[in-house]
């Protein structure tokens, strides 16, 4: 058993979705000013990737309530 809380926390449960996610990811940096580039991005600081995370929730959330109040 693992002591590592986080083991598979990364992990798409759907394969063909990682490109999905990926472009995603990259248009979300694009939009907020984050440098992020394909492969090694540890010049970044935390706060530059968690802002790409966190907005990618924050987009996904208000997709999903689009979504709902449209009765999709």
């Amino acid at each position: 058993m693992s002591n590592n809380n986080n083991s598979g926390s990364n992990r798409v449960e759907v394969p063909q979705a990682r490109e999905a996610l990926d472009r995603f990811k990259m248009e979300v940096a694009s939009e907020i000013g984050v440098p992020l580039k394909q492969g090694y991005n540890g010049d970044l600081t935390s706060a530059q990737n968690g802002s790409v995370g966190g907005e990618m929730v924050r987009q996904m959330i208000r997709k999903y309530e689009q979504d709902m109040s449209s009765g999709q």
